[in-house]
């Protein structure tokens, strides 16, 4: 069975950084399709963005680009999230997810579905 679990969020100001980690165990990452995704109050959860283990092509949510990156240690089966200028709409709880079956190839379409297994969530808070 698939564990993961979340580490370093926590307060930032607005237009700060935080990197976010993820720890792998009982599968192989880079054969897995990976994704991380949030879920704020009264809102929706939202996969921000994903990976596909098949294509290795990336997926991001619009609400992110160009902002967020999400990369992977392979050797340590380890992801990771870093998060740039940090807007308050990005406070949350985020998720790491993983799906071993890898049963969507499309990036995108893995995150709009979620994935089987996730982690406990690490809160990230944006403000002054």
């Amino acid at each position: 069975q698939v564990q993961l679990v979340e580490s370093g969020g926590g307060l930032v100001q607005p237009g700060g950084s935080l990197r976010l980690s993820c720890t792998v165990s009982g599968d192989i990452l880079d054969e897995i399709n990976i994704g991380w995704f949030r879920q704020a109050p009264g809102r929706e959860r939202e996969g921000i963005s994903c990976i596909s283990a098949s294509t290795g092509n990336i997926y991001y949510a619009d609400s992110v680009k160009g902002r967020f990156t999400i990369a992977r240690d392979n050797a340590k089966n380890t992801m990771f999230l870093q998060m740039n200028s940090l807007i308050p709409d990005d406070t949350a709880v985020y998720y790491c997810a993983a799906d071993p079956v890898n049963y969507y190839s499309d990036p995108r379409a893995a995150c709009d579905h979620g994935m089987d297994y996730r982690g406990k969530g690490t809160l990230v808070t944006v403000a002054s």
